[in-house]
C-alpha cells in the first residue's frame, strides 16, 4: 500500500508540473493547433468518428504488417493481400519516446533537475496540449493504441513516471499507422549513426518526426577547472585530467559537430531538431515541439 501511494505521488508531481507548463502557453496557440488539424483532415481525407474502431478502408499489405492483420476474405477476391484498417489507424497520431537510459539521470549542480525529469515533464505537457485539440497520443513500446482525452494523458503520465529498470536510449522500430508523427526526447549522446538508423526506418514509411535534445548545462559548457575526474555513466570509463579548462574549447567544438550531424540527419529526412538545456525555462522547448507538430509556418527550431 505504501509503495502504491509513493508511485501515485510520483506521477501526480510530474502531471502537476506538466499541466502548469502547458497552461503557460497562449490560448491562441491551442486554437492554431485546432485549425492545423482541420486543414490536415482535408488534406488526408480522414475522419474522426467515435472511439476509432469504425472500419475505414482496405489497403495493400505492407512488409511491416503482421500476418494477423491480413483480411483473408478480401484478399481471396484478388491477387493481392489486403489489410482491414480501422479509423484510428488512418487518423493522425503522435507517438512519444522519452529516453530513460542511465545517462538521462544525470543532473549537475548547475541545473534544477535531471535530464530525464525535464524530458518527462515536456512529454506530458505536450500530450496535455495535443489532446485539447483532439489528437491521439501513444507511447512507443507500449501495447495501447493511440487515444485522446484525460485518460490518455493519465495513462502516459503513470507510465513515464513509474520507477523502472534502465531502458535503451533508442526507440523501438514499430509499424506505426499512416500520418503518424514521432516525438523523440533524448540527450542524443550516442553516435549520430544510431539515430540515423531509427529515423531512416520511420521516414521510409512516411512517418514525420521531431527530435528534442536535452542536455545538462555542465554537458554544454564544461565549466570545470583544475584537476577533474570524469566517470562514465553507461560505460565503465574513468578519465582524470589535470586542467579541465584547457579541454573546454575542443570539447565544445566536438559537441557542436555532434549536434550538427544530428541536425543534418533530421533535415535530410524532413524531420525537425531542437536543443534544450535543463537550466533554461521549459516553456520555449515545449513551444518548439508544439508548433512543429502543428505545422505553424515561420517557426524556426533552435536551441533554447
Amino acid at each position: 500500500m505504501a509503495e502504491e501511494r509513493a508511485k501515485r505521488a510520483g506521477w501526480t508531481d510530474f502531471r502537476g508540473a506538466a499541466e502548469t507548463l502547458a497552461a503557460a502557453l497562449p490560448p491562441l496557440l491551442v486554437e492554431a493547433e485546432r485549425v492545423a488539424n482541420t486543414v490536415a483532415q482535408g488534406v488526408h481525407g480522414r475522419r474522426r468518428i467515435g472511439t476509432g474502431e469504425t472500419f475505414w478502408e482496405y489497403r495493400h499489405h505492407r512488409p511491416e504488417d503482421p500476418q494477423s492483420a491480413i483480411d483473408w476474405r478480401q484478399s481471396a477476391k484478388t491477387d493481392h493481400l489486403y489489410v482491414r484498417e480501422n479509423e484510428w489507424e488512418a487518423a493522425e497520431s503522435v507517438w512519444l519516446w522519452r529516453d530513460a537510459s542511465p545517462s538521462m539521470d544525470y543532473s549537475s549542480s548547475f541545473a534544477p533537475c535531471s535530464k530525464k525529469d525535464r524530458a518527462t515533464v515536456l512529454a506530458i505537457a505536450l500530450c496535455s496540449l495535443l489532446v485539447r485539440g483532439g489528437e491521439r497520443i501513444a507511447e512507443l513500446g507500449e501495447p495501447h493504441p493511440p487515444s485522446t482525452g484525460k485518460a490518455a494523458v493519465r495513462r502516459l503520465t503513470m507510465s513515464l513516471s513509474a520507477p523502472s529498470a534502465a531502458m535503451p536510449s533508442l526507440p523501438p522500430l514499430e509499424p506505426l499507422p499512416r500520418f503518424a508523427q514521432v516525438v523523440w526526447l533524448s540527450d542524443f549522446l550516442s553516435p549520430p549513426e544510431d539515430a540515423h538508423d531509427v529515423i531512416h526506418f520511420y521516414a521510409a514509411r512516411g512517418i514525420k518526426g521531431h527530435l528534442m535534445q536535452i542536455l545538462d548545462p555542465a554537458e554544454e559548457d564544461l565549466p570545470f577547472t583544475g584537476r577533474v575526474r570524469f566517470e562514465g555513466v553507461e560505460e565503465k570509463l574513468n578519465v582524470t585530467v589535470g586542467r579541465a579548462e584547457q579541454w573546454r574549447e575542443d570539447y565544445q567544438g566536438r559537441l557542436a559537430a555532434h549536434r550538427e550531424a544530428l541536425e543534418q540527419i533530421a533535415r535530410r529526412y524532413g524531420w525537425t531538431f531542437a536543443a534544450h538545456r535543463t537550466d533554461r525555462p521549459p516553456q520555449l522547448a515545449l513551444l518548439a515541439l508544439f508548433t512543429g507538430l502543428a505545422g505553424v509556418p515561420g517557426v524556426q527550431f533552435a536551441a533554447t
